[in-house]
């Protein structure tokens, strides 16, 4: 990530709104006391905190992964938080990682102004044999094998076994 950007993970999605926004809060380091319990103590905090951010030139990112369980009202919560912007520009860039649920959580109707904001997305389909092969190679060089590790017979294994999706392919390596 560039320098001048400072993110907020969120990993447990299983949260209220309220709990959410603490963790959030959290997350950037902001001070809440005082705050905690009301969610608009805690929005107006972090716009405050999203506006000088914004003026000393940083960016936000929020990331929620597991989103696909994020409960209705802490999804609505995430939708309402794109509404904090300048004229010209957002204040907090959101990015929600999840399973192939979560788009079609987004996507429903009842939460239609959310799907309405999304600026992109991006679906990782499952990889054929080869893919999977070539993915456990780089990921066995990024982590400083000198070698292979699994052989074809084993590749070919792990791909009928996954059937290339490659969450699966981490698990089943990583045993």
């Amino acid at each position: 990530l560039p320098e001048r950007t400072r993110v907020a993970l969120v990993l447990n999605p299983r949260q209220s709104p309220v709990e959410l926004l603490e963790s959030i809060a959290d997350e950037l380091r902001l001070d809440i006391e005082g705050a905690r319990g009301s969610a608009k103590a805690l929005v107006d905090r972090l716009n405050h905190y999203l506006l000088d951010a914004y003026a000393q030139g940083l960016r936000i990112v929020l990331i929620v992964d597991e989103a696909q369980q994020l409960p209705v009202e802490a999804l609505e919560q995430i939708r309402l938080l794109t509404n904090l912007e300048t004229p010209t520009q957002k204040l907090l860039q959101i990015i929600l990682v999840g399973q192939p649920e979560l788009r079609d959580i987004v996507h429903r109707p009842d939460p239609t102004q959310f799907a309405q904001r999304v600026a992109a997305s991006f679906h990782l389909s499952a990889m054929d044999a080869r893919g999977v092969r070539d993915y456990v190679q780089h990921r066995l060089m990024l982590a400083g094998a000198q070698y292979s590790i699994f052989s074809p017979s084993a590749i070919e294994l792990i791909y009928e076994a996954t059937r290339g999706v490659p969450r699966l392919v981490n698990q089943l390596c990583d045993l």
